[in-house]
C-alpha cells in the first residue's frame, strides 16, 4: 500500500515538509516542520506549521510522529510546537546527541539546561529501526555524510531523505559542517539509490534558471542525471568536487537561529528573568 503524501513548500527558507498519511488508518507522521522566523526583527511564527495541521484535520489524520531528518541549519523546526498540538511523538536520528554536544560547546550554552541532550527528543532512532503508522511501517536509515545525525524514511515505495540530495540540477549537500564527510555522502547516496522506492521526496530544493522547486524526484531520474552523484561517478570524483565546492560555500543565513532552536528540539531559548528570550550569535576575528 502506498503512503498518501502532501508536501508543504516554504519559499523563505526553501523547505520541503511533508504530511504522510496512511490511507487505510488515517494515522500520519510529519517531516520536517518549519517555523516562521523573521530575523531582522526577530518574529516567531507558527502559520507555516499550523497549515500542516490543517491539512491533517481535512484529511482526517491523526499525527502519530513529528520526524526530523537532521538538525537543520537553515530553517528552525516547528517539531515541538506541532507534537504538542496533536499528541505525536518527535524522533530524531540518534547522532543529534553529537550535533548537540558540539554546538552546546561552540554556542557556550549551560550544560545543565533541559532539553540539550536526548531528552529534547521522545525517541532517538537507529539504523534498522522501525516506527508504525497504521497499516504501513516507517523504515530508519542512517544516511550520514551532510550532519552526523542525517537518517532517511522509507515509507512504503517512498523515501524522504532530507538534504542528502536536491533535484538532480542542484545536485547534493554541503559536507562542511561539524561530523559531516563526503565520503559518508557519498555511500549513503549509493545506499539511498539501492532501496526498492520508486518515489524520493527532498527536503530542500534550490533550482536554476527560474525553474520550479521540485519535492518529489522519481529515484531512477536521481540515479542517472544528478548533477553532482550519478552513475558513472565514482568516489574520489565526488569527495574531490565537494571538498572544492563547500570550501567556497557561505554559512546558511539562518545557521546559529536554527541551531539553537533545532538542538532544543524546536525549543526557543529558555528566557530569561523577564521573560525575554534571545538567540546567541559567536564572534570571531576577520582574517586580513
Amino acid at each position: 500500500m502506498q503512503a498518501h503524501v502532501t508536501p508543504f513548500f516554504h519559499a523563505a527558507t526553501s523547505t520541503w515538509s511533508y504530511l504522510v498519511r496512511d490511507p487505510a488508518s488515517g494515522e500520519a507522521a510529519v517531516i520536517d516542520p518549519p517555523l516562521d522566523f523573521d530575523l531582522a526583527c526577530g518574529e516567531v511564527g507558527h502559520a507555516s506549521a499550523a497549515a500542516i495541521l490543517q491539512a491533517a484535520g481535512r484529511d482526517g489524520a491523526h499525527v502519530r510522529w513529528v520526524l526530523e531528518t537532521h538538525a537543520h541549519a537553515d530553517h528552525l523546526s516547528a517539531a515541538h510546537w506541532l507534537a504538542e498540538r496533536c499528541g505525536a511523538q518527535t524522533a530524531i536520528g540518534a547522532g543529534i546527541v553529537q550535533v548537540q554536544r558540539t554546538f552546546r560547546q561552540r554556542l557556550g550554552l549551560d550544560e545543565e539546561e533541559p532539553h540539550l541532550d536526548a531528552s529534547a527528543f521522545d525517541r532517538l532512532l537507529h539504523d534498522g529501526d522501525e516506527l508504525p503508522i497504521g497499516n504501513l511501517s516507517i523504515r530508519v536509515l542512517a544516511t550520514p555524510g551532510h550532519t552526523a545525525d542525517s537518517v532517511s524514511y522509507l515509507i512504503g515505495d517512498a523515501v524522504f531523505v532530507g538534504d542528502t540530495l536536491f533535484s538532480p540540477g542542484a545536485g547534493s549537500a554541503r559536507c562542511d559542517f561539524p561530523g559531516g564527510d563526503a565520503h559518508a555522502l557519498y555511500r549513503s547516496v549509493w545506499r539511498i539509490y539501492g532501496l526498492p522506492a520508486s518515489r524520493m521526496f527532498l527536503a530542500h530544493d534550490y533550482p536554476s534558471d527560474g525553474a520550479a522547486p521540485r519535492a518529489e524526484v522519481p529515484m531512477d531520474e536521481q540515479r542517472s542525471t544528478n548533477k553532482h552523484i550519478r552513475e558513472g561517478v565514482d568516489e574520489a570524483a565526488f569527495v574531490a568536487m565537494r571538498q572544492q565546492r563547500d570550501a567556497g560555500l557561505p554559512p546558511p543565513r539562518l545557521l546559529w537561529p536554527a541551531l539553537q532552536v533545532n538542538i532544543r528540539g524546536g525549543r526557543l531559548p529558555p528566557p530569561d528573568n523577564h521573560g525575554r528570550r534571545y538567540f546567541k550569535l559567536p564572534l570571531q576575528w576577520r582574517v586580513e
